[in-house]
């Protein structure tokens, strides 16, 4: 039964995606906010851990689930929040396929995109510290979805010595035809957080080093410059997010009484802090960081201005917990609208996140940043 809602889903896919957007073209895309409502939405997909497809079995679903669960679970949620949310980019936060049970690790990271690609949504992707466990390199795997259709992943920038794979930035363009136009408005981070220590005496996770951070700050400098300089000037400069797979020191700092969501298992993060959580506060321009990594974590949590929030275990083949729905993180982004009718620069960033059960539940409706406050947290539970 399921084979046959992939083949459906497949096949419709394209008619019924892209409703509003313009096609992928090159360079950052040609990424842009919607001209009727003047959103711009990204949907994050952490850790599938896609394998083989259906010969890969599910990991800790409900004993009424296992039959015939596998991969392919997987595949079919895509789909569905793939229509359900139409987002205008798909941004894979690493972890997209375990190696070490992936006998072609170029023909599982092809399957696990596959209905990005199918429905022609743009999308950019990371690298996490499972992917690169079987047959491609970590060089290789970054290397291959920088191939890919539709793909926006790029594998470093150019002319740059930079530590790790998939450090990039994207930029979202306004309103076609309004004055920021041809400003990003928007600004998006991708950095490699990689995999494992390379240091003898540093047991445990990979880190952000220096050479990213420099670069990071670079970029982030050029784009306020540019924000808030060249016409038409912007009094302040362009929100931004960023993206990357291996949690933060700085994310063991909440608790219950202070974030959105739920935490259900220890911060997986490195056993150093490299700083880069300073580094994005002293840019100032970073509202909001998504990762993955911690599967039955989903929370988020706001320190020193910055959101940090965790997306919650997408893929089938991934541990998680029996009973608790696999889920995808939204963030919707918002312009604002002077009182003749045109669209400006950002208003505020919201998120929410979708269930894979029978409904395709909304949970932890919040905002995350306001234009002119602090970015109080606001809650609801219906996505709007």
């Amino acid at each position: 039964m399921l084979s046959v809602l992939l083949l459906f889903l497949a096949t419709t896919a394209s008619a019924a995606a892209g409703k509003g957007k313009g096609k992928v073209k090159g360079g950052s895309g040609g990424l842009r906010f919607r001209r009727e409502s003047g959103t711009f939405k990204v949907l994050q997909v952490a850790d599938m851990h896609y394998a083989d497809g259906r010969s890969t079995p599910c990991q800790d679903v409900l004993p009424a689930q296992n039959r015939g669960c596998s991969d392919l679970n997987t595949t079919a949620f895509l789909y569905r929040v793939f229509r359900a949310e139409d987002p205008d980019l798909v941004v894979f936060t690493g972890d997209n396929i375990y190696g070490l049970d992936s006998t072609d690790a170029a023909k599982s990271m092809d399957a696990a995109i596959a209905p990005a690609i199918a429905m022609k949504l743009p999308w950019a992707a990371g690298i996490g510290n499972h992917d690169q466990e079987g047959t491609l390199s970590r060089e290789g795997v970054m290397r291959h979805l920088v191939g890919m259709k539709n793909t926006l992943s790029r594998f470093n920038p150019e002319g740059v010595e930079i530590d790790g794979y998939g450090n990039y930035n994207l930029e979202v363009g306004g309103v076609e035809g309004t004055p920021l136009a041809n400003k990003s408005v928007l600004n998006l981070y991708f950095l490699d957080s990689g995999d494992y220590s390379t240091v003898p005496s540093i047991p445990g996770y990979g880190w952000i080093k220096a050479s990213q951070q420099a670069w990071f700050k670079q970029t982030s400098a050029s784009l306020q410059l540019n924000y808030t300089s060249e016409q038409p000037k912007q009094k302040e400069p362009a929100p931004a997010l960023a993206y990357f797979h291996i949690p933060l020191p700085e994310f063991s700092s909440f608790t219950a009484s202070n974030f959105t969501g739920v935490k259900q298992e220890g911060i997986s993060s490195a056993s150093i802090n490299s700083g880069f959580f300073t580094t994005m506060v002293e840019a100032g321009d970073v509202k909001a960081a998504f990762i993955g990594h911690d599967h039955l974590n989903d929370f988020c949590g706001k320190l020193t201005g910055i959101q940090l929030c965790y997306a919650g275990g997408f893929g089938y083949h991934a541990y998680g917990e029996a009973g608790w729905s696999r889920r995808a993180r939204v963030v919707s982004v918002q312009l604002e609208k002077t009182e003749s009718g045109e669209w400006q620069g950002v208003k505020s960033i919201k998120t929410w996140k979708r269930l894979d059960d029978q409904h395709l539940t909304t949970i932890d409706s919040e905002v995350l940043w306001n234009r002119g406050s602090n970015g109080r947290r606001k809650k609801n539970h219906d996505g709007n």
